[in-house]
């Protein structure tokens, strides 16, 4: 783990706010270590600058809060939410592409919402390349 932390990846303004526990399990920060190494640390490296974690690891509790899926991988630590430090959509964008063209091994590849931010994840099971756009 180059450029990313556990704890980074299960940092959260609204766990914080409101006092919910957010810690990994073994296997869940295991998960992380797995999708930062293949997935997330390779990407941030071909970027060339840094790489903002919006959303990484979430708890059951935290994950239903923010109003995530019952069967959001970010439950499992397998999932980040990204951006570029200019949050620009643009840049976003490419971001985004860049991790298609690399061939990273990652499961899905989620563009948010017109690249508001882009959805990453990693799976020692399942490495289907899946990209989709989300409006």
């Amino acid at each position: 783990m180059r450029y990313f932390t556990i704890h980074e990846l299960c940092a959260s303004p609204t766990a914080k706010r409101l006092g919910i526990p957010n810690v990994p399990s073994w296997r869940e920060g295991e998960n992380l270590r797995l999708l930062v190494e293949n997935v997330l640390d390779p990407l941030r490296e071909a970027w060339g600058a840094p790489i903002i974690v919006t959303s990484g690891y979430r708890s059951k509790l935290l994950n239903e809060i923010v109003g995530g899926g019952a069967n959001s991988q970010h439950l499992a630590g397998m999932a980040a939410d990204i951006r570029t430090v200019s949050d620009l959509p643009s840049d976003n964008q490419r971001l985004f592409e860049l991790a298609k063209a690399m061939d990273l091994p990652f499961d899905q590849l989620i563009d948010e919402y017109g690249y508001n931010w882009i959805h990453v994840s990693f799976s020692r099971y399942s490495q289907r390349r899946q990209v989709l756009h989300i409006n």
